[in-house]
């Protein structure tokens, strides 16, 4: 037996349709809309909310649970089916598998344990990883119409935020609509490939936490289109085309383009000398904007480094490291994907704005070199010490752009988002599929807590966050050598080379930008932080992740839309 509808796009479609037992908060957050065309990009998402686990819709079933005895009613077709395994295979509990299921039509039953949920470092990924294995099972063995189903998690600490309420099955549901995202590319050369499901049924989900799900889902389509297509699929024009598409429906967002213009921009002019004269590398700045009705109380500007494809300019990256540099668009394409996320839950009172570039870093005889001094937009005399830190180069120019806006916004928040530094990746990144992005706060956010709110709130979504401190040695090391320039761009070391190497960069985007004028003991202070998603937003080997775009929903949307997170 299921309740409710599919919960796709075709609720989206219909924004102004809510069921009786809808969410009141939710619906206050999302005002009525026409029926809209759907996207050409866009995957119909077919979401079922299920109150039976032996619905013979679906044709295998995947459990999530820390234990297999002690389910409770709700489940006893599954602890028997579990029990009569581990006669067979004593370490069931242990690791996923795939049983016989008599009771189910389908007869296929996938475990998928979380472990122990009571540990001092267990967290919401425990969950979220789960799901993720299962499906991808199920997805190996043909399955196209899976059940997700929770168990009671009964180890789960009841004082941790990612166990609250609905959140166990939000991160479950996250987790397997990861597992079943199919790529842009495989879409457009395969009619046939479109999906790799055709249904998801979720046992005893709300139809609000589907539509909280299917938004986020949306918003990690987009990015993960952007960031994970190959340099030729996502050259900054086809992006552009991309997302003009992608938002041509969107009623409360705005896109507009502009050519990088030298007089503008001319920090991020430089990186993009190599391919200005080649029409189908050429770079682009794209602005996005989302706008939650007439009473604004927050307003966030988030700058997205683009990079179309990183070959380290003639710094360039020899040894075999240029492989996987497709990649280095992945904060600007979290960030597109979050307003993508914001077009549908529509939260009231946030108003976003992002600039993003979309750059290639080449080589040629136009390719900026290292001792090059180019003034920024903020006037400051930048020697360039190595090509190969093109991202903080393309930012800082938005940053001050971004700075210039926010003076006038109510309640303003500045953000870096950017696969920016090695050198993160050394510090956070771990050696399994784990997430983890840095944050560093400026004074004025550093004063509000903003890094570790963030780090709160992606824990409560598998959107995991370490926070770092950007210190005076931060600004030193930016300081210009000579009476020539203001401010060294970066040293001649990889940054996982160098100490303080995924620090530094912030503060010389804070200094490049003008940033510094509105710290602590300012008249206008503007807090602002750095998002370095080098080590979370996912290598060559891996799917996108599309971080830190679960984060900023979970710190700054979910509380407007969703009741689950008040």
């Amino acid at each position: 037996m299921r309740i409710g509808s599919s919960i796709g796009l075709a609720y989206w479609l219909n924004l102004g349709i809510a069921s009786a037992n809808t969410c009141p908060e939710l619906v206050a957050f999302i005002p009525s809309a026409s029926p809209l065309p759907e996207s050409l990009y866009s995957t119909t998402m077919s979401l079922v909310v299920v109150c039976d686990v032996l619905d013979e819709s679906f044709d295998v079933v995947i459990f999530i649970n820390d234990a297999i005895k002690g389910l409770g009613c709700d489940f006893v077709s599954i602890e028997d089916a579990l029990c009569s395994y581990e006669r067979v295979n004593p370490k069931i509990s242990e690791t996923y598998d795939i049983l016989a299921f008599p009771a189910h039509p389908c007869h296929r039953l996938i475990f998928s344990p979380t472990g122990k949920l009571n540990g001092d470092v267990d967290d919401s990924r425990n969950i979220y990883d789960a799901a993720v294995a299962g499906v991808k099972k199920a997805v190996a063995i043909g399955c196209e119409q899976p059940l997700l189903v929770l168990g009671p998690i009964a180890s789960a600490p009841k004082d941790a935020l990612w166990a609250e309420g609905e959140f166990p099955l939000l991160n479950a549901v996250l987790g397997a609509l990861h597992a079943l995202y199919q790529p842009l590319e495989i879409r457009e050369a395969f009619p046939h490939k479109q999906t790799k499901y055709t249904e998801l049924g979720v046992f005893g989900a709300s139809e609000d936490l589907l539509k909280v799900a299917s938004a986020i889902e949306e918003g990690r389509r987009v990015a993960r289109d952007i960031g994970g297509s190959d340099p030729e699929r996502m050259a900054a024009p086809r992006i552009v085309d991309y997302l003009q598409e992608e938002f041509q429906n969107c009623p409360d967002v705005t896109v507009s383009v502009t050519d990088i213009d030298p007089h503008v921009y001319p920090l991020m002019a430089a990186v993009d000398r190599a391919t200005s004269s080649v029409e189908r590398y050429r770079g682009r700045v794209v602005h996005l904007e989302y706008c939650g009705g007439e009473k604004v109380d927050t307003s966030l500007f988030l700058v997205g480094k683009g990079i179309t494809f990183d070959t380290g300019g003639h710094d360039i990256k020899a040894g075999g490291v240029m492989a996987g540099m497709h990649r280095d668009k992945c904060g600007a394409a979290a960030v597109a994907g979050f307003l993508r996320t914001l077009s549908l839950l529509r939260p009231a009172g946030l108003r976003v704005v992002a600039h993003l570039a979309f750059v290639r870093n080449a080589i040629g005889p136009d390719a900026y070199v290292a001792d090059e001094i180019i003034t920024s937009r903020a006037g400051k005399r930048v020697r360039i010490g190595n090509t190969d830190a093109e991202g903080r180069m393309v930012m800082s120019d938005l940053l001050c752009l971004a700075k210039e806006e926010a003076l006038h916004a109510v309640n303003p928040f500045l953000f870096t988002v950017a696969t920016l530094t090695g050198h993160v990746i050394r510090a956070y990144k771990c050696y399994t599929a784990s997430s983890i992005s840095a944050v560093m706060d400026n004074g004025p956010a550093r004063k509000l807590d903003m890094s570790h709110k963030l780090q709160k709130a992606g824990e409560r979504i598998s959107d995991m966050a370490e926070v770092s401190t950007v210190r005076m040695e931060d600004f030193e090391m930016c300081k210009g050598h000579t009476e020539y320039e203001d401010l060294l761009q970066c040293n001649n070391l990889p940054s996982s080379a160098t100490p303080r190497g995924h620090q530094f960069p912030a503060a010389f985007m804070i200094l490049a930008s003008g940033l510094e004028k509105h710290g602590l003991g300012c008249e206008k202070q503007l807090p602002y932080t750095h998002i370095d998603v080098a080590g979370s937003a996912g290598l060559i080997d891996t799917l996108p992740t599309a971080a830190p775009l679960m984060m900023l929903t979970s710190m700054f949307v979910l509380p407007r839309v969703w009741s689950a997170t008040k």
